[in-house]
């Protein structure tokens, strides 16, 4: 297969890189959602708010997950980084693939479910043990993930563990 060119490259690296962008920026905005937004005074305002960190993850953070993970497909694919050619690439690969799986299983269903709750409940939802279990345990994992993939951009800028050449005279 032809690998991309030098544009070809760079415009793939702007696409993947604005969509990693989307993918913290929604992490962050629906951790801060959770810890900003201040205690609802109705059934309805709390449904409201559940309803839009719903619609964060939805609509935010699962296209800006997917995207990279598609557009680190066709990097590795399409250059030649490869896919286990540096360690470096293998790590963003498998935390990547970690964050996703743990995001689709163990994050986002408590996610869904609190506006389920919610909805159903009112503002009884906040004595509920399921829907305290829920946002505790989104927010916990929500700020694990963000300090992985900080970490994934750390490990894309810094290029570690990145065989080492010899360069005479420099």
């Amino acid at each position: 297969m032809k690998k991309l060119g030098t544009r070809g490259r760079m415009a793939l690296k702007i696409c993947h890189l604005s969509l990693a962008g989307l993918w913290i920026g929604g992490a962050v905005t629906l951790n801060l959602m959770m810890l900003a937004l201040g205690p609802a005074e109705t059934g309805q305002q709390l449904y409201g708010y559940d309803l839009a960190r719903m619609f964060v993850d939805d609509y935010i953070i699962v296209p800006g997950a997917m995207g990279c993970l598609a557009s680190g497909l066709l990097l590795s694919w399409l250059t030649p980084w490869g896919f286990f050619k540096h360690r470096w690439i293998t790590v963003k690969w498998v935390l990547t693939v970690a964050c996703i799986l743990i995001g689709i299983v163990i994050l986002g269903p408590p996610v869904n479910d609190q506006s389920a709750i919610s909805g159903n409940m009112g503002l009884a939802a906040l004595r509920d043990p399921t829907y305290a279990a829920n946002h505790f345990g989104t927010l916990a994992g929500g700020l694990i993930l963000i300090l992985a993939i900080l970490f994934m951009v750390a490990v894309s800028v810094l290029k570690p563990w990145q065989k080492k050449t010899r360069h005479a005279d420099r």
